[in-house]
C-alpha cells in the first residue's frame, strides 16, 4: 500500500464533519475518501450504533470505494459502521420504508429500465417527441410534490402524452427513476422521518458532488447538513442531461462546508496527458494540474492528435496502435472511448476481428453484485423447466430473484443481464458456457483486466487506463449536435476532458473527415471538433510522431511504470 500524500493525510486527520475536497481526476480522491472514513472511525467522531453514509452515482463507483475501504478498515467495521449506496438506491430505501407517510404504496414496482421511454415507443413516438415527454416528466418531479400535484403540473403543460403516461404509471403502481428522489425528498420533509436518518447516520460522504442535482443535494442536507464530506471537481461535471448543476451545487456546498481542501498533484497521468487536460481548463472551469513525479514517466508520456480520411481508417489505425502496445506491454489496458457508442462501431468491429483481448463496457453484466447473482442463478438453472416456460425471460427473472433486489441500479443491471442471458440461451448456449463468460466478481474485473476496453465517456468516468484513444473528435460528435447553449458546450468540453484524463501513459485524440451515418450508412463529411484548437496548445504530435514515439520509447520502463 502506498503511503498517503500530504493532501490525503490532511483529509484523513481533519477534525470536524463538514469539508469540501476539490479533487481533479487522478489526484487520489477515492483514496482520500477512504482515509477520511477511516479517520472518522478511528477518532470516534462516529461511534456505534451510528454509521457513516457514503453515496455514489453508480454501482461501479460504489464498488471502487468499497474496494479502497477494505484496505483501510476491518471487514466487520466496514459491514457494521459504513453504509454505501448510490443515490437511487438510497431513495428507494427511504421510499420502501416510509412511503405510507405520503400516501404511496411501499410495494410499488421499483424501476429497472427506462419505462417512460418504452411507453413512448409503444405509442410510436419519434426521437424528439420522446425527449420532450421525458423532460416534461423529469421537470415536474424535481420538487417534493405528491402525485396529485405532479398531475396538476402536467395538465398545465398541455402535454397529453406525458399526462397519460403518468396516469398509467400510477394505475400500474410503479415508480420511475424520477419518482424515487421526488418521493424521498417529500418523505424527508417530515421531521420525524428525517430525524431517524440524522440519528442513524452521524456523518455523510458524497463522492463526485458536482454530479448532484439540486434535489439530491436537498436530500443529503436533510440527512447530514454541515456533517457531510463532499469530494469531486466541477470540471468533471458531465451529467447536465440528468439534472446536475455543477456550478450551482459548488456554490451551495462552499457555503455549507467549514473547510475546503484543493488537490492539484496528479498521481495518475504523465505530463503529456496533463498538458492536454490543462489545455481545456479555460473551457471546463478546471484547475491546472501538475504531475506528482514528472521524471518517472518514460519520455514524459504521449499526447497525439491523429486525423483520418474515413472512420474505417480511423478504426484500423486504433486497432494497429493497440496491437503494437499490447505486443510490448501485454498486461496493460487500452481504453478506446467515444462520446456515444454508435460513433465507436467501426472500432468495435476492427478490434473484434483483430484477435486482441477486448471488453465492451456497454454490456449489461458489469458490477460485482450482478455477476455474483447471475453466476449463482446459472449454476442452479433447471433447463428442462425453462424449456417448458411460455415466458423464458420471466422464468429467469424469478430464478434470479429479481424482485428481492431493491436498489434500482442493481435491478436495472440485473434485468439487463437477464435479457442478455435469455438471448444467449435462445441461441443455444449452455448455462455453463454463459456462466464462463461472466468475469466480473472474479479477480480479473473490468477495472483491472488487461487488453482493449471499449466504452463511452460517461461509462468510463472514474476509471483509468494505461492508454486512451478518443474516437470521433468531430463537430456533431464532440461537441454533440444537440449542444447549443454555452452551458451545454461547457459540459461537452468537460466530457472530452474526462475522457482524456482517464489515461496514464498516453492519449491520442482522433477524428475522421468522413463518417457514415449510423442509421443509413450514408457517408457525410465531418469537420474537426472546435475543441481541437485548444488541444493544439499542448503541442501534441501527429500520426507520424506517434509512430516514432512508440518506436523509440523505453518499453521496459513503460511496463514497470
Amino acid at each position: 500500500m502506498l503511503a498517503p500524500t500530504l493532501a490525503q493525510q490532511q483529509i484523513r486527520d481533519y477534525n470536524g464533519l463538514s469539508l469540501l475536497a476539490i479533487a481533479p481526476a487522478g489526484c487520489g480522491k477515492t483514496e482520500a475518501l477512504a482515509l477520511r472514513i477511516q479517520g472518522l472511525l478511528t477518532r470516534s467522531e462516529v461511534v456505534p450504533p451510528r454509521k457513516i453514509l457514503v453515496t455514489t452515482f453508480s454501482n461501479r463507483a460504489r464498488d471502487n470505494i468499497r474496494e479502497r475501504l477494505q484496505a483501510h478498515t476491518h471487514p466487520a467495521q466496514l459491514r457494521d459502521r459504513v453504509t454505501i449506496a448510490n443515490f437511487h438506491g438510497l431513495a428507494a430505501r427511504i421510499v420502501r420504508a416510509h412511503a405510507t407517510v405520503v400516501g404511496v404504496d411501499p410495494s410499488a414496482d421499483l424501476p429497472e429500465s427506462d419505462w417512460v421511454g418504452e411507453q413512448c415507443r409503444r405509442l410510436g413516438l419519434q426521437y424528439k417527441a420522446i425527449g420532450v415527454i421525458q423532460n416534461v416528466l423529469r421537470d415536474a418531479k424535481q420538487e417534493p410534490l405528491d402525485d396529485g400535484e405532479v398531475e396538476q403540473l402536467l395538465i398545465a403543460t398541455g402535454n397529453v402524452n406525458a399526462l397519460n403516461i403518468e396516469r398509467q404509471r400510477r394505475q400500474e403502481n410503479r415508480l420511475t427513476y424520477d419518482d424515487l428522489p421526488r418521493l424521498a425528498e417529500l418523505i424527508l420533509q417530515r421531521d420525524g422521518v428525517a430525524d431517524l436518518y440524522r440519528n442513524h447516520f452521524a456523518a455523510v460522504v458524497v463522492d463526485e458532488f458536482q454530479d448532484l442535482t439540486p434535489q439530491q443535494l436537498r436530500i443529503i442536507n436533510r440527512i447530514g447538513y454541515q456533517k457531510t464530506t463532499y469530494a469531486g471537481d466541477v470540471a468533471q461535471g458531465i451529467y447536465g442531461f440528468a439534472g446536475a448543476r455543477p456550478t450551482e451545487i459548488d456554490k451551495a456546498v462552499r457555503v455549507e462546508c467549514s473547510s475546503v481542501f484543493e488537490f492539484s498533484d496528479s498521481h495518475r497521468s504523465a505530463p503529456a496527458v496533463l498538458g492536454m487536460v490543462n489545455s481545456l481548463t479555460s473551457l471546463t472551469g478546471g484547475q491546472q494540474l501538475n504531475s506528482a513525479a514528472p521524471g518517472s514517466w518514460p519520455s514524459g508520456g504521449l499526447s497525439g492528435l491523429v486525423a483520418s480520411e474515413t472512420a474505417v481508417e480511423e478504426a484500423d489505425w486504433a486497432m494497429k496502435f493497440s496491437r503494437y502496445v499490447l505486443d510490448r506491454a501485454p498486461l496493460q489496458r487500452i481504453g478506446i472511448v467515444a462520446r456515444i457508442a454508435s460513433r465507436r462501431r467501426f472500432v468495435d468491429e476492427a478490434i473484434a476481428a483483430s484477435g486482441l483481448a477486448f471488453h465492451r463496457w456497454d454490456d449489461g453484466v458489469l458490477d460485482t453484485d450482478t455477476a455474483k447473482r447471475m453466476k449463482g442463478m446459472l449454476a442452479q438453472l433447471d433447463t428442462a423447466e425453462l424449456a417448458k416456460s411460455s415466458d423464458p425471460l420471466g422464468f429467469l427473472r424469478v430464478a434470479a430473484n429479481l424482485e428481492a433486489v431493491q436498489d434500482p441500479g442493481g435491478r436495472e443491471a440485473l434485468a439487463g443481464a437477464l435479457t442478455w442471458c435469455n438471448d444467449l440461451l435462445a441461441e443455444g448456449h449452455s448455462p455453463a458456457a454463459i456462466r464462463s463468460r461472466i468475469r466480473i466478481g472474479d479477480n480479473d474485473t473490468l477495472i483491472t483486466v488487461p487488453g482493449v476496453h471499449l466504452l463511452t465517456g460517461h461509462v468510463g468516468k472514474g476509471q483509468q487506463f494505461d492508454w486512451v484513444i478518443v474516437i470521433g473528435a468531430e463537430e456533431g460528435s464532440i461537441p454533440d449536435f444537440r449542444a447549443t447553449s454555452m452551458e451545454d458546450l461547457t459540459e461537452e468540453a468537460r466530457i472530452l476532458s474526462v475522457m482524456i484524463s482517464r489515461a496514464r501513459h498516453g492519449v491520442i485524440v482522433m477524428h475522421a473527415q468522413s463518417v457514415p451515418a449510423a442509421s443509413s450508412g450514408v457517408a457525410y463529411s465531418k469537420q474537426g471538433s472546435r475543441f481541437l484548437s485548444a488541444l493544439q496548445k499542448s503541442n501534441p504530435i501527429d500520426s507520424q510522431g506517434v509512430v516514432e514515439w512508440v518506436q523509440t520509447v523505453d518499453w521496459d520502463a513503460v511496463v514497470v511504470r
